[in-house]
């Protein structure tokens, strides 16, 4: 594909996301930043929470990762759809009647000033990760189609590309987020629904010969009963699905910080659950996408299935065989997907470091605006500065690892709120620090143990087995300390 077209359509999309991001950012103040002031329409944000949930590794990684995995992926995002019912109907509720601008700040309320910093530092970490591994996939995508045929290095693809998303978000925050997110959403669909087309008409396929085409390539299988070691064994993809869903939405500053801007808990419930259902089928859109993907390689001479899933949808995307709507129709989504998700991080994480780190609440509208804006731009250096080491240091295909991070970065946070809510148990505020790092490392400890002795394959129940150690040194730690209490007060007695 020509870097001329490449970057037409890069600064055209810019040209229609500056656009949408100015309209919704007028006469936005510090409220308008963090909650949208809380007039966001909840249909427009369940479509834009569908987009916002789909990254450049998800437009890249999920096509891609039919080829070995299938569409053992739907196994999760169905464990998704129970999870997001458990959001709309548990924590929705919840945040809303505390008003709470960081979700953290229930850990505040409930445990102290230590926990609250240490809900909001462990997921300033996830998401720091998280979207500079989904920002990374796309970097290199343009770094292929764009940078090296001009010579232009790889830190200066970063620079650029994370300079745009700081300057759209800039001023507007959550409100450009929501819109720019629907935007995003549009954008996704129709590209993979016309990439899909594109394809079958070039393998003579109609619609009745594309569902033939994919139900009967081995590639579509859904389910997988037969190998409880396996990572794609249906049970451990459907129960962590429940739960990751739970963590990295409801517990999750980013994607609730766009709920919250629904005008109260009946509309954000709304949009929970149809969102929820949505996300299926746009999912699986993408994974048709894929099986006619590996189809499409296996029928051209000229094309070899690369070594990295990954690189799949952009090699056949690109390929002279195809016209050259295909391979616009793919920076476009790829585009659309990556720079949402990081403008959407970006946002969350200065939000969280703002209120949640530096105590942002109660400070003059003026001094708050000047702290946000510096936050927001030492957020947006940090994520190149991640971006590039990830570049360095990566092997995994993006989507396993993204998840695989988020297993132990946020597994602290679900057991945190877990065993808030569930028990009336107290603890020693400043030791909740240690113990939330400490579940990480027995974790971390169990898995390569587990995979030694018996070659069992511990997939995204990772996230379960973290937040259970959480839960559990939490648990003791209160015991210790209410036992001590106790002995206290006898022998004061």
């Amino acid at each position: 594909m020509s870097p001329l077209i490449v970057l037409i359509t890069v600064a055209a999309y810019f040209l229609l996301l500056f656009g949408v991001s100015h309209f919704a950012s007028r006469r936005t103040d510090n409220a308008g930043f963090f909650t949208g002031n809380r007039r966001a329409p909840w249909p427009v944000v369940a479509i834009a929470t569908v987009g916002a949930a789909i990254s450049g590794v998800t437009f890249i990684s999920v096509p891609g990762m039919v080829a070995d995995k299938g569409y053992s992926y739907l196994q999760m995002v169905l464990g998704f759809i129970v999870g997001y019912w458990i959001i709309a109907f548990v924590l929705v509720p919840l945040f809303y009647k505390r008003n709470l601008i960081s979700i953290y700040g229930y850990l505040g309320e409930r445990f102290g000033l230590s926990t609250y910093r240490t809900g909001a530092w462990f997921f300033i970490v996830s998401k720091m990760l998280g979207a500079s591994v989904r920002f990374f996939v796309v970097c290199i995508v343009l770094q292929t189609l764009v940078c090296t045929p001009l010579g232009i290095p790889f830190w200066v693809n970063v620079a650029v590309t994370v300079g745009i998303v700081w300057l759209y978000t800039f001023r507007g925050g959550v409100k450009s987020v929501i819109w720019t997110d629907l935007l995003k959403s549009f954008c996704l669909i129709l590209s993979v629904v016309l990439c899909i087309l594109f394809i079958a008409r070039n393998l003579h396929l109609d619609i009745p010969g594309i569902a033939g085409a994919i139900s009967g390539h081995e590639s579509s299988r859904v389910f997988f009963f037969d190998d409880p070691s396996k990572g794609v064994y249906f049970w451990k993809q459907f129960i962590a699905g429940i739960f990751m869903a739970i963590a990295i939405n409801g517990l999750d500053q980013d994607m609730m910080q766009r709920n919250l801007a629904c005008r109260d808990s009946a509309q954000s419930r709304k949009n929970m659950l149809v969102s929820g259902v949505m996300q299926f089928f746009v999912i699986a859109l993408f994974l048709l996408l894929g099986t006619l993907l590996v189809v499409y390689i296996d029928s051209c001479p000229s094309l070899s299935m690369p070594e990295k899933s990954d690189e799949i949808f952009g090699l056949v995307a690109s390929h002279d065989s195809l016209p050259a709507i295909v391979g616009v129709l793919f920076v476009l989504g790829l585009v659309s997907a990556a720079y949402s998700a990081a403008g959407s991080a970006l946002v969350s994480l200065t939000t969280s470091f703002t209120v949640g780190i530096l105590d942002g609440n109660g400070i003059e509208e003026r001094k708050l605006a000047r702290m946000r804006r510096l936050v927001h731009a030492g957020m947006a250096v940090t994520m190149g500065v991640v971006i590039i080491v990830f570049y360095l240091i990566s092997e995994d295909d993006a989507i396993s690892a993204v998840y695989t991070l988020a297993s132990y970065t946020y597994g602290p946070i679900l057991g945190l709120f877990i065993f808030g809510m569930f028990t009336s148990w107290r603890v020693n505020d400043r030791i909740v620090p240690v113990l939330c790092l400490a579940a990480p490392l027995a974790c971390l400890f169990t898995r390569n143990l587990l995979f030694r002795l018996w070659g069992y394959e511990m997939s995204f129940e990772l996230l379960l087995l973290n937040a259970l150690y959480t839960f559990t040194f939490l648990a003791i730690a209160s015991l210790v300390e209410s036992r001590w209490n106790n002995r206290v007060i006898e022998d004061s007695v």
